[in-house]
């Protein structure tokens, strides 16, 4: 069962939007934390995310670049506005797909099921989920997933991205300069401690699964996956 993700501080569109969605199979959560907004994503993950632009302390502008840090998932913007700028502000923060209020319900309806259909289903590039493997470790990249024996744990999108690298080059080693190409876009606004942020978060991702020295650092280079657990049973 797909899982959408209601964004919507008006109770009575909300409320509206959850019935008519649940009444066709999906499971609907309508979000009521929108100070802690991510907490609430990250508990449900959500296959699609509908997201209104005015909300309580942040808008939805800014939510979604939240999201974007660790899902790729669809989110349609519903909003009031209207202007031009609006539409290419939501798409510019790392929305999907824009409906304006008032609306119709089946309009809605209709655009949740075509962003599921590319995002998942038959329109999806590929239609087939990646999986890299490496000795019984498992990164499910378009899940952030990572899987060891019965554990697992969920990746933010730079902790996936550095994760693949290391595998992609493993035994080789990932260069910083690459990692940092692959991160982000322009290397001049980064600072030199973000990288080694990053990788301090993806060792501790690691250790959550029970795997210590699993990234090595080669002074002067960068850094290299380590094979330091058993392979485990695939599952």
């Amino acid at each position: 069962m797909e899982k959408i993700m209601i964004v919507e501080d008006d109770p009575k569109i909300a409320g509206h939007l959850h019935t008519f969605i649940e009444k066709y199979g999906y499971d609907v959560l309508n979000a009521d934390d929108f100070e802690n907004l991510m907490d609430s994503f990250r508990r449900f993950r959500p296959d699609l995310v509908l997201l209104d632009i005015n909300l309580p302390r942040f808008d939805g502008f800014y939510w979604c670049r939240q999201i974007r840090l660790e899902s790729i998932c669809p989110v349609i913007f519903i909003s009031a506005r209207t202007g031009e700028m609006d539409q290419v502000m939501a798409l510019e923060n790392g929305g999907d797909d824009f409906i304006t209020k008032p609306f119709h319900s089946d309009v809605v309806m209709a655009k949740i099921r075509s962003q599921l259909r590319r995002a998942y289903g038959e329109y999806a590039a590929g239609n087939k989920e990646r999986i890299l493997q490496k000795d019984g470790l498992k990164l499910l990249p378009e899940r952030l997933e990572l899987r060891f024996g019965t554990a697992e744990v969920t990746l933010t999108k730079k902790e996936a991205d550095i994760i693949e690298s290391l595998m992609d080059r493993h035994p080789r080693v990932a260069g910083r300069e690459d990692l940092l190409e692959k991160l982000w876009d322009d290397q001049m606004y980064v600072d030199e401690n973000t990288l080694n942020v990053n990788m301090t978060r993806v060792r501790k991702k690691f250790q959550e699964l029970g795997i210590t020295g699993a990234v090595e650092t080669v002074r002067g280079a960068g850094y290299r996956l380590h094979v330091t657990w058993n392979g485990a049973e695939e599952l």
